[in-house]
């Protein structure tokens, strides 16, 4: 792996480890074609070094906890990691799902989130079903103030919405992409309909076509056991993977003509505007080619 000098791709934060599994023993991985280390010191603090080309333990990289993982990032990003309200409401359960390997960029994979025309076919009878295949029309927008990518008046009928869903029900869905690799779901609450679940997918770039996904949920849930919901996300993520490793091209193309939008893609097309307007390179298809 070559590490990228993209610099909108090194001003990030990026997710890399659940905290609950950093130990003593340093745990190698990758970011961004760097090869980093994470370890757990004495006193308890999270280090992150990258590894120098000889191999020896380089310079240390910035930590930060949030949201029960470690973040880190190999540049200076202008923003603090993105804000989630919805995790600090006491009533609500922390569910993390594990980190999933997919060789595939990880911008393929945040589109792919947003994607709500495959739930019949790739998650059938679970988030959609081809007796109700329609993406029903909704709003995408770049929202400038917060620099982030939104999709609103989402609605789809999913036979199973939830761990906790009991039958079939119409879902009310809004999408928020809050940088290029971290993506948001709120989704009607099967036991408390005057809020919403939160799904967050925080993806790990190792290299331009390899990532890991880092899902998390905040829900209100008092009934399912920890377990159950886990295994419900990973159930969803695992049918994913499978799609997303037979894409190709692998990387995300960004010019407009290369792949052909409908209408059900308009959070796609929004994305893919939002990531050329800031000049993102790794992890698509036009990066490549300047390679």
């Amino acid at each position: 792996m070559i590490r990228t000098t993209d610099r909108t791709a090194l001003d990030q934060w990026y997710c890399i480890d659940d905290l609950d599994d950093i130990g003593s023993a340093p745990r190698r991985t990758h970011l961004l074609g760097q090869e980093i280390v994470v370890r757990r010191d004495a006193d308890g603090a999270v280090r992150v070094n990258e590894i120098a080309t000889d191999g020896s333990v380089g310079a240390a990289s910035p930590v930060e906890k949030r949201y029960g993982y470690a973040w880190t990032t190999l540049g200076a990003p202008a923003r603090d990691i993105l804000a989630i309200p919805e995790s600090h409401e006491p009533d609500r359960k922390s569910v993390k799902c594990g980190a999933v390997t997919v060789h595939a960029s990880g911008l393929r994979i945040v589109e792919n989130f947003l994607d709500m025309a495959h739930f019949p076919y790739v998650h059938a009878e679970i988030l959609g079903s081809e007796r109700d295949p329609e993406v029903r029309h909704y709003h995408a927008e770049i929202r400038r103030e917060v620099d982030e990518v939104w999709a609103t008046g989402c609605k789809f009928f999913q036979p199973q919405a939830s761990a906790a869903a009991t039958g079939g029900v119409m879902v009310d869905y809004a999408y928020r992409v809050a940088s290029p690799f971290v993506v948001l779901l709120y989704k009607t609450c099967v036991v408390a309909a005057d809020r919403s679940d939160v799904i967050c997918l925080f993806v790990q770039p190792m290299d331009e076509d390899l990532c890991r996904a880092h899902p998390v949920m905040f829900l209100i849930d008092d009934a399912a056991p920890q377990a159950t919901l886990i295994q419900f996300q990973q159930l969803i993520f695992l049918q994913d993977r499978i799609i997303l490793e037979n894409q190709r091209p692998r990387l995300l193309p960004l010019e407009p003509r290369a792949e052909i939008p409908t209408r059900a893609d308009i959070s796609s097309v929004a994305y893919r505007r939002w990531l050329k307007e800031k000049g993102l390179l790794f992890g698509t298809a036009e990066g490549a080619r300047e390679l």
